[in-house]
């Protein structure tokens, strides 16, 4: 395996997670915090998209994300985090996000090995400071908010997915 299709399978193994957290909830569901101030589900996942197609436009120019609906990226900003309407729906979100993911897992497989090594630039380049760091931590940036999920379904009584 080289490095594209390592980066490919991360990208791959953590895109079925929201579906598999989300499969027995509500749009309500989504819209419940697990403690005051803490981000609900819809605006996590608005989140996500909206950040993997933000984060890899240095390094994937010819990704073909989908569009977004009007004033989506204004929605999911940290004053966002604090509203509890103007969110879409479970169906909406998951359709998104399989639309983004696929677009990622695409681009990144026509990337050369040698592009992985290059380094990134601006804010990111401190957490990821190469190509290949930036796609691994789109991956585990879908990690880190499906465990978050986890806390949601606790509160509602629902089982334990994974």
């Amino acid at each position: 395996m080289n490095g594209i299709q390592a980066v490919q399978t991360a990208l791959k193994s953590t895109a079925d997670l929201p579906g598999m957290y989300l499969s027995d909830l509500s749009d309500a569901d989504l819209l419940v915090r697990p403690v005051p101030n803490a981000n609900h589900i819809a605006w996590q996942l608005g989140h996500l998209i909206d950040s993997e197609c933000h984060l890899t436009t240095e390094v994937l120019k010819g990704a073909k994300y989908p569009e977004l609906p009007k004033r989506f990226q204004e929605q999911y900003t940290k004053e966002g985090s604090k509203k509890d309407t103007g969110f879409l729906g479970k169906k909406d979100y998951l359709g998104l996000f399989a639309k983004t993911r696929q677009a990622t897992v695409e681009a990144v497989g026509k990337l050369t090995e040698a592009d992985l090594d290059k380094p990134t630039s601006g804010p990111m380049a401190q957490y990821a400071p190469t190509w290949r760091a930036l796609l691994l931590l789109v991956s585990n940036h879908t990690l880190m908010h499906a465990g978050q999920f986890t806390a949601v379904r606790r509160k509602l009584g629902k089982p334990i997915v994974f």
